[in-house]
Parts: C-alpha cells; sequence; structure tokens
C-alpha cells in the first residue's frame, strides 16, 4: 500500500560484569561477556499510523517496569505506547529486569542507566530511519524447540524433553527491503526458551545470538527475534536436556541460523504493505480462592526456602492468601489488561504478557484470519505461565508457578479464554497487502 515505510535501530545493552543472571537461583553472577546484550526497533509508518516492535536480549520484563519504559519511548519517539511493544528474547543469561519473588529484585541501576536509554535511542534511531519498504515473508518447520515438559517413568513431570510433546514448529522470517532492494531490517520468530547456555557465567544472548547474527550477514540488515509460545519449549539439545553451557549455545545456534537462512532464502516476492493497528481489552476470569483451612494447613506444613524460587514463590502466595482472608477478600472476578494486535500485511503479531504454552499458538494461528499469526511471548509485561487446561493435571515446575501467580489464580480454562479474547480483537484486523 502507498506510504508504508519501515525503519530500525539497534543498540547495546550489555550489563556491567559481576552483574546477577536472571533466570536460575539467586548465586549466579556474571564473569565474563560471550557477547553483547542487545536492543533493536523496527518502526511502521503508513500515513497517520505509527507503531515500533521491540527486541531486547532479556529474560523478562516486569510489567510496571516494562509500562514505564513504553511510555518513555513514547515521550521519545511520539508513538502512541499502546503501539509499542517490548518484548524479550528469554535469554537467562542477563540482567534481572522482572522481580519476581524467589529470584532476585530488579536491577534497577542497570534499568536507569543502561536498558531505558538505550532502548530510547534505539526507537529514535528505527523513527529517523523511517523509508518506503516492501515486504517478503518466509516461513519453514524447523525443530530447534522441543516440548520441555518431561515425562518420568512415575507419570511425574519434570524439565527436559518430551519428544511426544506439543510445540509450534514453525519458524518465520518477515523481510523488509527498500525499493530499490536494499535491505532495511528482518524479523525471526520462534518460539523456544533461550537456556541452552544453563547456568553459566558468561553475558550471553543464547543460541538467538547465533541465529541472529547469521541473518545479520546474510541479508545485510539488523535482526530482531521475537520469541514465541516457549512456556513449554525448550531447546532441543543434544545432551537430552533443556540447559547445557556455551558449547550447545553455539551447536543449537547454528542450526537455527540455518534454518532462519532457509526461511529468508525462501522469499520469492517483496509487495507493498499495508499497517493497521487494533486495540481492545483481554478478560480472563479467576478460579474461585483458595480456602483458608486449606491455605493455613499448608502455611503450616511448609518446610521450604522462604525466599528461593519456586519454593521462595509458593510460601509467599500462601501467606499472602492467609493475609487476604484476614484483610478483605479482593473483588474482582477477573484479570484485565489491555491489548493492541498489530497486522503488517498479511501478518498479524498477538502479544502475550506470559509464557504461554504452544498449543495456545496453533489454535489461534487456526483460528485467525490472517495468513500470518505470530504470538509474541514475553511481550508488554510478565504476569507468569500460562498453561493450556490438559497440562494442569500432570504438574509440574510451569503449573505450580501458574497456580502461585497470585491471591487470585486465573480459571483453569485461561486458554481457551485467552483465545477467545484475541480472536474477538482480531475480528478488527484487516490482513491484506
Amino acid at each position: 500500500m502507498a506510504g508504508f515505510k519501515v525503519g530500525a535501530g539497534r543498540e547495546v545493552i550489555t550489563p556491567p560484569i559481576g552483574a546477577r543472571l536472571y533466570g536460575y537461583t539467586l548465586d549466579v553472577f556474571s564473569q565474563s561477556v560471550n557477547d553483547d546484550l542487545t536492543v533493536t526497533a523496527i518502526a511502521f509508518e503508513q500515513e497517520e499510523e505509527q507503531a515500533i516492535l521491540i527486541s531486547a536480549t532479556v529474560c523478562l520484563i516486569d510489567t510496571q517496569l516494562c509500562e514505564e519504559i513504553r511510555g518513555e519511548v513514547s515521550l521519545a519517539t511520539g508513538v502512541p505506547a499502546a503501539k509499542i511493544m517490548l518484548s524479550t528474547t528469554h535469554t537467562h543469561s542477563g540482567p534481572c529486569m522482572a522481580g519476581n519473588a524467589g529470584w532476585g529484585p530488579i536491577d534497577r541501576e542497570y534499568c536507569d542507566t543502561v536498558f531505558i536509554p538505550q532502548t530510547i535511542k534505539a526507537a529514535q534511531m528505527a523513527i529517523q530511519n523511517l523509508e518506503p519498504a516492501l515486504l517478503g515473508t518466509g516461513t519453514v518447520k524447523s525443530e530447534i524447540g522441543i516440548n520441555r515438559r518431561q515425562l518420568n517413568k512415575d507419570n511425574s513431570v519434570c524439565l527436559g524433553q518430551n519428544p511426544w510433546g506439543c510445540y509450534d514448529p514453525n519458524l518465520t522470517v518477515l523481510s523488509f527491503k527498500t525499493l530499490a532492494s536494499t535491505a532495511v531490517a528482518n524479523i525471526v520468530h520462534y518460539g523456544a526458551h533461550c537456556t541452552a547456555a544453563g547456568k553459566n557465567t558468561e553475558i550471553t544472548r543464547d543460541w538467538a545470538g547465533v541465529m541472529i547474527d547469521r541473518l545479520d550477514a546474510e541479508s545485510g540488515a539488523v535482526t530482531a527475534f521475537f520469541n514465541g509460545a516457549e512456556g513449554d519449549v525448550g531447546p532441543r539439545l543434544s545432551n537430552g536436556q533443556t540447559t547445557g553451557n556455551m558449547e550447545y549455545v553455539n551447536e543449537l545456534g547454528k542450526l537455527a541460523a540455518e534454518d532462519a537462512v532457509k526461511a529468508y532464502r525462501s522469499i520469492e516476492d517483496y509487495a507493498p504493505s499495508s499497517l493497521r493497528c487494533v486495540t481492545g481489552e483481554i478478560q480472563l476470569p479467576y478460579a474461585p480462592i483458595m480456602p483458608l483451612e486449606q491455605a493455613k494447613a499448608k502455611l503450616e506444613a511448609f518446610s521450604g526456602e522462604k525466599s528461593i524460587n519456586l519454593s521462595g514463590r509458593t510460601y509467599e502466595y500462601l501467606a499472602a492468601v492467609v493475609e487476604a482472608y484476614e484483610s478483605g477478600l479482593p473483588t474482582e472476578k477477573a484479570f484485565s489488561f489491555p491489548q493492541t494486535i498489530i497486522s503488517i500485511g498479511r501478518v498479524a503479531f498477538i502479544p502475550f504478557p506470559y509464557e504461554f504454552f504452544s498449543e495456545i499458538s496453533l489454535r489461534l494461528r487456526r483460528y485467525s484470519p490472517c495468513q500470518h499469526t505470530l504470538c509474541l511471548g514475553c511481550t508488554n509485561g510478565n504476569n507468569g505461565y500460562l498453561p493450556t487446561q490438559d497440562q494442569l493435571c500432570r504438574g509440574g515446575y510451569e503449573i505450580d508457578m501458574f497456580l502461585t501467580s497470585g491471591v487470585m489464580t486465573l480459571a483453569p480454562d485461561s486458554d481457551y479464554n485467552i483465545i477467545k479474547e484475541n480472536v474477538r480483537i482480531l475480528e478488527e484486523v484487516v490482513c491484506t497487502e
């Protein structure tokens, strides 16, 4: 469509050596830099409409902090905050910006001195670089991810590899070029945890960084990676686990790079595109609160560590439930958050402030009116895990996280509810060239 423009900007956001590495335990601190962390912004414009997609190579960003950053970017660029998507690639080898109970506080000094100013600079650069562009899209099947909810002989679930489990195999590359065929920017979308490095002490973008660098070199333009439905999907490591070391980062990264380049090279046509932003509100009903006597009994019997990871989170949850009964129970019946779906031609971007399960992505793609429906995980905030209803009975880490997400937890069928709500908003999206 006439007037469609694209621009890109990138800045380095590597934290100082010695910072806590977020995602595992409280005692993992960086000792070196394997590769720089980056923030990449891609701006879009058509007539009076503007939007910015930002990919930051960190793990998660607290929802309130994310809103603050989007607001700062909005002030600096003039793009409404609602039309700015801030997504994280979910590397577990970067700074703490989530502040979840049990995982350590937000590194506010890093946010204020590095992340926020560099993100603003990248977004401003993207706006300044806006120029008329064409869009090409390529999709391939990729096996770099695998369901990580490993089923054990005793029917328990642990973090590992589950060859029978669900994952989304679609790897999609969006390539933007000028009218003179000069590369402007690329977007890669795929869903898998960036945990190949394991509890390393090197700062790294993990396997996605290897892929990004390869497509940068192949195309001659900056590449932004947007993680998808990684909630139940880990990296398909050759050690049979879901974590490794830098050797596995490079091993899997090369495979991911091959798939991304394959998708890029499969693009045959670049065509004029269009930009549309549709806003709405997502409503997710709550489940009934845990009975007081049950919460008290669990709290009294609690014998775990009260400040570390899931154990600390569980203790905080039980204590909060008891406190809620004493101080007054919440009256809200549902959790709500604002939603903006951005479509670029035949591609729809749907942000999720969750680590959501892969079946949700597959179902939404099936129900969507758009040819390419890209669900972005860890985007516009962090509300924890969002599993599918059929997995609740199996339990496991992700389910325990879901069931301790707050005094009021979401209803068991929240996968259906969030799909239904997004499909409702999608009906207003026009996905055309």
